[in-house]
Formats: C-alpha cells, structure tokens, sequence
C-alpha cells in the first residue's frame, strides 16, 4: 500500500485547509496510508482540530530540529527567516525517504530533491490561495510531479509560464470551499448596521499598503462613522519583527498597530485567528479593501464590491499579477480612500461581470468535492507511476 505525507511546517495555519482535506479523503477511503507531519504546537492543534475524528486513521508525527546545529539556528535565526524549518528535511531525510510521496502546500520542501537527493519521492504540490503573483508560477513549480490547480486560469499560466507539461497538472477545484465554504449565515461581528469593509494587506514589504498607508487608514476608519472595519491582514504580516522575501526581495521592519483601536466598537482587529484564515471575515465583509493577498478570490465566491491600494505606484494594468485589481477601482493616493468607499457600492454595477468571469477562470467547480478529485489524482498518480501500488 502507498505511503503518503502530508507535510504542515509553515509558522501560521493558512496553509493547512489547502492540503489537510485531501489527507482526510483518503484516509477515510482507505487506499493508502497517510501521515501527518507537523513542525510546531500551533500547526498541530490546526490539524487536530480539523481531522476530528479521521485523525485515528492517520499516523501524526511531530518534526523538530534534532541537531544541535540545526536548534541554535533555529534559535537564533528563526525571527527573521524559517531556519528551523529548513533544517527540518536534513534532520529527518530517512523519514522522508520512506515515502511514496509527499503533499505539499509550499515549495521549500523541494530541497529535498535538490539538495537531498530524493529523486524517487514523489512530490505533490497543492498551493494556497488561488492568487495571480507571479512567484506563483515560477520554474520551481516544474520540479513537482504533480500539482493540483483551483482552476483553468492557473493551469494555464503554469503551463505558459512555468513550463509545467500539462500531463503533470490536475484541475481539482478548491478544497478550502469544501471546509468552510458551507453557506452558513455571515456572523453578525459589529452592534450595528453599517456596511463592513476588510481591510487585509499582504506582509510583502514592495506589494503591501500597509506600510504606506496602513496607519492613515486605520485612522481613517477610527475618525468616521459610515463603517464598520475588519482589520484582518495576512497572518504573516506580523508573525515577526522583520519582513524578509525573496520576491520581491526586500527587508523592512513591521510596526504593529495602535493598540488604541481594539478598544473601537466599529473597529475589529485580527492579526491572525482562526477566523482570519477560516473565511469568516470573507463572508461577513460588504467591501473588500487590499492590495496583493489571494484572499480577494475567497471573497468574491460571493461578487461585491471592491477596492484596491496602489501604495507602490505600480504600473499594473497589463500586469497578470494584478489580474485581480481588475475586480474593482484602484485607489492610486490614500487621500483618495474616502471617495472610493462612498462610490464604492454604486460603481460595482461596472465591476461585477468581470467579477463573476474572474471567479469562473479561478474555480473549477463540480458535484466532487475538490478534496475528492484532489485524492483521486494523487492515488492515479501513485498507480501510474508504479509506486507502492494502492490497494
């Protein structure tokens, strides 16, 4: 029988509905054998919490540093960049190597290829989030033996764009839609009625408003009455003191909010809940207020208005990274906010169309579950390629 793991080793639990529904689905099929492989207390609590009671058909295994090299790295590295993470595929190589094939939701783990040498291990990538930047489909994605896709607009561009052979792509929907996109009425999270709108930027330092705007628009928020904010950005904004990506390249250190607006009954901040990452916000948002953050799909399974922050002066309309910037206007100075809101739910009429083809191109959608089809094509893969035959 095919071994299968499913590894969870990011610092915030964002990333486990994209790969941890799949997992469930063959475990309660029984086709293969399935281990959870978590790096840190919080991401096994995320995963317990959602296995319930199919945890007791998997096998969970906790990873940690085991070298000491590889703990004072961690120790002293780990806030500003995921040393202890890294250190984690060369810590435990034979467990890896033990299986048939790993699901992974991020790309680091392919240092196991092309440092490691696990040419045999087959590696299944499942992203998170259904987003347009271009880091998204770069080369490395290549190196994968299977990915699965929300949609036709991601296998297309992988294709084009990352030189992916299509016969290693798998158009499976969205598993996240299949745990919580279940339809259940919006949380009422304010005392009154006004309009709500989410603000959620993205941690990258050269994408992100935040960093230029973030306390002019808190403040906005603080001083009107119109609006009920949700103040909910990507939960890696502010897991560290300093921001450090690739790509873009860039460092820049993270100030954090005045604690001064928690205490607004027209104002909820989040830096990183559960219910910043489980489509409560999403779905009790009327305007959607960011910049580069994939959320903005999640939130347009239901079209409503949208506004986007052009903090960067970045020329972005032929740009398929800011493919969503095409869901709503651009506010292109912060001064500018206050009139885009108020002209905010009269100017969607022009906006919803495209919205609605956007959502299509995003999302291939079917009476299988997307967790399903996932599993469906991980267990074809396996078969095919000969690997520990499932049984």
């Amino acid at each position: 029988m095919s071994r299968i793991g499913f590894l969870f080793n990011h610092d915030q639990t964002h990333q486990v509905a994209h790969s941890l529904p799949i997992a469930l689905e063959i475990a309660r099929s029984g086709a293969a054998e399935v281990s959870l492989l978590v790096t840190n207390a919080m991401m096994k609590a995320a995963v317990e919490a959602m296995a319930g009671e199919l945890l007791a058909k998997m096998t969970l295994i906790d990873l940690a540093p085991k070298s000491f090299v590889s703990r004072a790295a961690a120790g002293l590295l780990d806030r500003f960049i995921p040393a202890g993470k890294l250190s984690i595929y060369r810590d435990h190589l034979d467990l890896f190597r033990s299986f048939d094939a790993l699901v992974v939701s991020e790309k680091s783990s392919l240092l196991l290829k092309t440092r490691y040498g696990l040419n045999d291990l087959k590696f299944v990538h499942t992203r998170h989030g259904a987003g347009d930047r271009a880091i998204g489909f770069n080369p490395e994605s290549a190196r994968f033996d299977l990915i699965l896709v929300a949609g036709p607009k991601i296998r297309d561009r992988l294709i084009a764009e990352a030189e992916v052979p299509p016969e290693r792509i798998a158009v499976t929907g969205y598993c996240k839609f299949d745990q919580f996109l279940k339809e259940p009425a919006a949380r009422k999270l304010f005392p009154n009625d006004r309009p709500v709108v989410l603000y959620n930027p993205h941690p990258s330092p050269k994408l992100s408003s935040w960093y230029q705007w973030g306390d002019y628009i808190l403040e906005y928020f603080a001083r009107q009455s119109r609006y009920n904010l949700i103040f909910a950005p990507h939960v890696m904004l502010f897991e560290r003191n300093w921001t450090v990506t690739i790509d873009p390249p860039a460092i820049a250190r993270v100030h954090k909010p005045s604690p001064q607006y928690s205490n607004l009954p027209h104002m909820l901040v989040d830096l990183g809940s559960d219910a910043s990452v489980d489509m409560t916000y999403t779905n009790a948002a009327d305007i959607y207020l960011g910049d580069v953050s994939s959320q903005v799909y999640e939130f347009l399974v239901k079209p409503r208005p949208c506004l986007f922050l052009n903090a960067h002066k970045v020329d972005w309309r032929n740009d398929a990274s800011y493919t969503h910037w095409q869901a709503g206007p651009v506010v292109e100075s912060v001064e500018a906010l206050d009139m885009a809101l108020s002209s905010a739910f009269e100017t969607f009429k022009d906006y919803r169309s495209r919205q609605e083809a956007m959502l299509e191109e995003t999302f291939s959608v079917s009476e299988t579950p997307a967790a399903q089809r996932g599993a469906q094509a991980i267990l074809a893969m396996l078969k095919q390629s000969g690997k520990g035959q499932p049984q």
